[in-house]
């Protein structure tokens, strides 16, 4: 028998297997390795190459943070005009809440006329504003004392912090108000952690644990309860990513998380998480961030919310859509009681307080879109304004801070005066614009751009040119006044027919509004009745030419070609424009540029640009107070004297109704001492409205005034003017107790030389006074 060889053996009895597998196993184990390293050496490269990516959005601008643009503080100090009511309005564009004490930061009280405010405080160009606890007295229309709450110390000027009135965006672009980790609450921070990521702070960008504690919690609870993604692995998803659910997203989501990790500090993703996170839509932008969610949601800070508002923002993570607290209340309701006990479950709050937070209303605002569109004439007004210092890019991404003139309760009242006409006169197309200005330093105050006031269309005060009618008829007898020894006040008139004729020869007959002729008036009371022949008749006097250079002068644009018409208002002008010359008007002959900017500043609050005053007198005081005077007699007795029906008093008040032919444009422009409004009503296609000045536009302005406290007009007589008894029907010198006699504003040494003699000494009747004789009472 042949023996077989030891390695045949070895083969039948299978004792070679394990050194062949041995090799074997040697052979995978190498080619795992080397495919290990492969793969190592790969997800290397790979991580690399995402690295500039990540590092560059994290570390530079993160966001498109668009401008947010804020009104005007509101200054409080004793004697300034403002009402009760006037202040309220303030207080909700704010969202201050009414409380029982008012001394809560951002709350008031009110009893009788006695409020009790707590202010915010806030940073603004000229420095920091302290929060302060106040008591406001107020008598009437004034606010009568300032004092501290606690200790009644007198304070002199005390500022309420500027209202957001919207942001300078793309459209559709993202919307954000940025906040830093320390402003955040920190019950907020650690609600969000117990919820969404209970080991932030232990792991690397990833937590195997969390995934299945997660999946476990949502097994019993048969709902979504609790994510497995790290809130690294979330801001990775909002920051770089698609919500693609593919296995190639999720695994550049756990490299970029484990890259974000490495590379900064807990604290830096934390903030950035506070500042991404995604919490609704705002019409066509997302709401990011825990800031501007509870501006969004509740109408104040971040720092002021209740537990249960910061618990229903936490909520809210998970789904914005599913748990949006107006959309769906209940469901909000549910999610943010879950947040609340697993606050209390944790520790993070007793459990009373949970069950109390529990109780609580949502407390959510009705207008989400509180500071959104709400003023959108005003801002195209501050977007012009911008475009000439900054580029668009800027404007939209930077998170610049546009510090501007808009007073929220002057715009209120423009609004709701505009609604109220419109409504009462109910003409079908009928369109109204206005501009409200500040006599001393031209700031613009309100803005309406047309009947639908919230639309962000055709911005008629800005853009809609119409022929003005009366509202130029000031520059005329201000270019007569300029000529004292020729014209004064009391110079009397020819209202007699007259026809001019044009360039090519064609014949032009004016005619006053009533159609009547009064045969001669004296200066004042032409302007005052605006009457057109008259007006025309001093204009030939005077040249064109002069005119056209007083009314350059006021602040007005001339037309390149004068006609005699031009006196009556045939060019063209916008709402804007009007604002502009009546502001040198009411503000005594000084010019101020309209400005509707004080200042920029960045994200930080370091000043950009100052937008300061650039006043110049335009007008000599003298005979700008003499023209001042004659506008008074428009509301004390002229075309615009049915203002008493809104204000009562028209004391120190003055104005100029203007109607265009066929009654297709009517005009009012009024001032006191501290507020000037310009009204338009008219229709886009030019059609007649059938309305006139004093009964169409001048309503509406004495709607707005009825609603403002302001300041009458209370000028002393500039050096060089003097006050004389002038005969009303002569313009001769006269006497206190003459029949006829009135007292006028004359420059100094350019008195009427001759003097009339008083036929009979006044009697009982003369006593009344003139006006009272005029007025037939």
């Amino acid at each position: 028998m042949v023996k077989r060889s030891r390695q045949s053996r070895r083969r039948a009895t299978g004792r070679g297997r394990p050194g062949r597998l041995k090799r074997w196993g040697a052979r995978l184990l190498g080619l795992l390795v080397t495919v290990a390293l492969v793969a190592v050496g790969l997800l290397a490269l790979y991580a690399k190459s995402l690295e500039p990516e990540l590092r560059q959005h994290f570390e530079g601008g993160r966001w498109a943070v668009p401008a947010r643009v804020y009104a005007r503080p509101l200054e409080l100090y004793a004697g300034k005009a403002l009402s009760p009511v006037e202040l309220q309005v303030e207080l909700e564009e704010l969202g201050y809440r009414q409380t029982t004490s008012g001394r809560q930061p951002g709350s008031w009280s009110r009893n009788g006329a006695v409020f009790h405010l707590s202010t915010r405080g806030f940073a603004h160009p000229d420095g920091e504003e302290p929060a302060r606890s106040l008591r406001l007295a107020f008598d009437g229309g004034q606010l009568a004392s300032v004092t501290g709450l606690d200790d009644r110390e007198r304070v002199g000027l005390a500022r309420l912090e500027p209202a957001v009135v919207g942001s300078l965006h793309a459209p559709h672009q993202e919307d954000r108000l940025l906040v830093r980790l320390e402003q955040v609450p920190e019950t907020l921070v650690r609600a969000l952690l117990v919820v969404e990521d209970r080991k932030f702070f232990d792991h690397h960008g990833l937590s195997l644990t969390g995934i299945a504690r997660a999946a476990l919690a949502n097994l019993r609870a048969g709902r979504v309860v609790q994510g497995g993604s790290t809130l690294t692995q979330q801001l990775v998803k909002n920051f770089y990513l698609s919500a693609d659910q593919t296995l190639r997203r999720k695994f550049t989501e756990a490299v970029m998380a484990l890259l974000l990790e490495h590379y900064y500090e807990k604290d830096e993703i934390l903030e950035a998480y506070f500042n991404e996170v995604f919490l609704g839509q705002r019409g066509g932008r997302g709401v990011h961030g825990f800031g501007l969610g509870a501006e969004f949601y509740f109408g104040r800070p971040l720092d002021e919310l209740s537990l249960a508002q910061q618990a229903t923002l936490v909520g809210m993570v998970r789904g914005p859509s599913h748990y949006n607290p107006r959309r769906h209340p209940e469901r909000a309701r549910e999610r943010r009681n879950l947040v609340l006990t697993l606050m209390a479950r944790h520790g993070i709050i007793p459990g009373d307080e949970a069950r109390e937070a529990m109780a609580e209303d949502l407390g959510v605002v009705a207008d989400g879109q509180r500071h959104q569109g709400r003023y959108p004439a005003f801002m195209d007004l501050v977007r012009r304004h911008l475009q000439r210092d900054y580029r668009r890019e800027d404007l939209i991404s930077e998170g610049l801070h546009v510090h501007t003139t808009l007073a929220p309760r002057v715009q209120r009242a423009a609004e709701r005066a505009v609604d109220s006409r419109l409504a009462a006169f109910g003409a079908e197309g009928l369109q109204a614009a206005l501009v409200s200005v500040s006599v001393e330093d031209g700031e613009v105050k309100a803005v309406v751009g047309g009947a639908d006031y919230r639309y962000a269309g055709f911005n008629r005060a800005l853009d809609a040119r119409r022929p003005i009618g009366s509202l130029v008829k000031p520059a005329v007898y201000l270019a007569a006044l300029r000529e004292p020894g020729q014209y004064a006040l009391g110079t009397v008139l020819s209202d007699e027919p007259v026809t001019l004729r044009d360039r090519e020869g064609e014949p032009w007959t004016p005619r006053n509004y009533d159609g009547d002729h009064r045969g001669e008036v004296p200066l004042w009371e032409a302007l005052s009745d605006s009457l057109n022949v008259p007006t025309v008749r001093l204009s030939q006097g005077l040249g064109l030419r002069r005119v056209a250079r007083t009314w350059a002068d006021l602040g007005g644009r001339v037309p390149n070609t004068l006609y005699p018409s031009f006196v009556l208002g045939a060019s063209e002008h916008s709402v804007l424009e009007m604002a502009q010359v009546y502001q040198t008007i009411a503000a005594e002959g000084f010019r101020t540029p309209l400005r509707a900017v004080r200042a920029v500043t960045d994200s930080d609050g370091e000043l950009l640009s100052r937008y300061p005053l650039a006043t110049e007198q335009a007008v000599d005081p003298a005979s700008s107070y003499l023209l001042q005077h004659a506008l008074e007699q428009v509301v004390a007795r002229g075309t615009a004297r049915g203002l008493r029906s809104w204000l009562g008093d028209t004391h120190g008040l003055a104005g100029k109704t203007g109607t265009t032919d066929d009654y297709r444009d009517a005009w009012y422009a009024g001032y006191s001492g501290d507020l000037l409004s310009v009204v338009w009503l008219g229709r886009d296609d030019n059609q007649p409205i059938g309305l006139t000045g004093s009964g169409g536009a001048m309503p509406v302005w004495g709607e707005q005034f009825q609603a403002l406290s302001f300041r009458r007009l209370n000028r002393l007589p500039p050096a060089g003017v003097e006050e004389a008894w002038i005969d009303y029907r002569t313009g001769r010198r006269s006497g206190p107790d003459c029949d006829g006699a009135v007292a006028l504003p004359y420059i100094s040494g350019h008195l009427p030389a001759e003097s009339v003699v008083c036929a009979r000494e006044p009697d009982d009747y003369d006593r009344r006074g003139f006006w009272d004789r005029v007025f037939r009472r």
